[in-house]
């Protein structure tokens, strides 16, 4: 189907901007529900009303007691769920590409500004773009952050809600009878599935596969709360150390900072030296010329 290659396409974006959870829980949507969902849902249930069977010829009693046994298709209730769970992770990706689009122009804007002969010098003194990384990948924070985190929140609850909605709407298993009585049918009516086992082993593969992304966006959400209370201990570690003893990471840094101003010193220290050596040697050589000038005027 070509709506599944163009969902497929957008969510593989989506997959270059997620963590290595998200890019699993990415894979279990392809593998373990799209494509099952495609090549074999999509054709055990290609009969179902066709052969929902029931020992009356009361017209439209078929019709109704099929309503009722089946409020929506399986299929169709999984292609809704699907595209409900891949809506947050689209508006993430919208979110995603809107900043990097942002912090283009504002890179363009400052290089514009620059001067050409300097444009080597400051270019290493501007400011780091704060999401995009050297390698081009995209760093989750800040704004970035809260806004994983919120489509997480979405996909979650969306999931639960799906499952929850499934056990309510028909089981998690097939009968293959059903027992019908509303009108028009004139009495308690025997209605029969087609392949109702068989039916049963998706249904119950396809929850499983809704049960595991379910825990992966769940794990993924405490992953990202564990990395960010990491994190902020680290920044709060780092305000805390005294120049005196810098961390291992700034030593090194300290240290040829150090030798650079300790390297200027020494340079302002020897002009200096000169400068009064230079002096001295004036000021000798003019007492020395007024001595002797004095002695002859002698």
């Amino acid at each position: 189907m070509g709506e599944w290659d163009l969902l497929g396409r957008l969510l593989e974006k989506v997959q270059s901007h997620s963590t290595m959870i998200g890019k699993v829980w990415l894979t279990v949507l392809f593998i373990f529900r799209i494509m099952v969902l495609q090549t074999a849902a999509e054709k055990v249930w290609g009969d179902e009303q066709s052969d929902f069977i029931c020992n009356t010829q009361q017209p439209g009693c078929e019709n109704v007691c099929y309503d009722v046994a089946f409020p929506i298709s399986h299929v169709r209730f999984w292609v809704l769920q699907i595209i409900a769970l891949a809506t947050p992770k689209l508006l993430y990706l919208g979110h995603v590409l809107h900043v990097i689009h942002i912090e283009k122009k504002e890179r363009m804007g400052n290089q514009a500004e620059l001067d050409d002969k300097v444009s080597l010098f400051l270019r290493r003194t501007l400011k780091v773009p704060k999401y995009t990384k050297s390698s081009g990948k995209i760093s989750i924070r800040g704004r970035l952050l809260r806004s994983y985190v919120l489509h997480l929140i979405a996909t979650i609850v969306l999931e639960a809600v799906f499952i929850v909605g499934q056990y309510l709407l028909y089981g998690f298993t097939l009968k293959p009878q059903y027992v019908c009585s509303r009108s028009p049918c004139p009495h308690k009516v025997d209605c029969f599935l087609s392949r109702p086992t068989e039916k049963s082993v998706i249904i119950w593969f396809m929850l499983v596969a809704a049960a595991v992304s379910l825990a992966l966006s769940i794990a993924e959400l405490l992953y990202l709360f564990v990395k960010a209370v990491k994190e902020c201990a680290a920044r709060r570690q780092d305000y805390t150390v005294t120049p005196v003893t810098p961390p291992r990471s700034k030593k090194k840094a300290f240290q040829k900072h150090g030798e650079v101003i300790q390297n200027c010193v020494n340079l302002d220290l020897e002009l200096q030296g000169r400068k009064s050596g230079m002096n001295g040697m004036v000021g000798a050589i003019d007492v020395v010329t007024e001595s002797s000038i004095g002695e002859i005027h002698i």
